[in-house]
């Protein structure tokens, strides 16, 4: 079931640019809120996220000659021992 969103404190920037951006598609600032709230957490396809994060994989191993950056364990671990 649909619910109302009422968002308190929204700096003067973000509004005057949400305007902007629901005028340039040619829809009502209630319209463009909703087209935001739904691209950000609408349905993914999961399949489609799979396949563009292989590429991206695929294009960094590629930039690193097949080397993989460092996890945030790694990282974090790496930190720790140096102290």
């Amino acid at each position: 079931m649909p619910v109302n969103l009422h968002v308190r404190n929204v700096p003067d920037e973000i509004t005057r640019r949400m305007k902007a951006r629901a005028a340039a598609n040619g829809r009502s600032a209630e319209a463009e809120h909703r087209a935001v709230l739904e691209q950000a957490f609408g349905d993914v396809d999961k399949q489609a996220w799979l396949k563009r994060a292989d590429a991206l994989r695929a294009t960094i191993l590629a930039r690193r000659g097949g080397e993989l950056l460092p996890t945030s364990v790694d990282l974090v671990r790496e930190d720790r021992d140096s102290r």
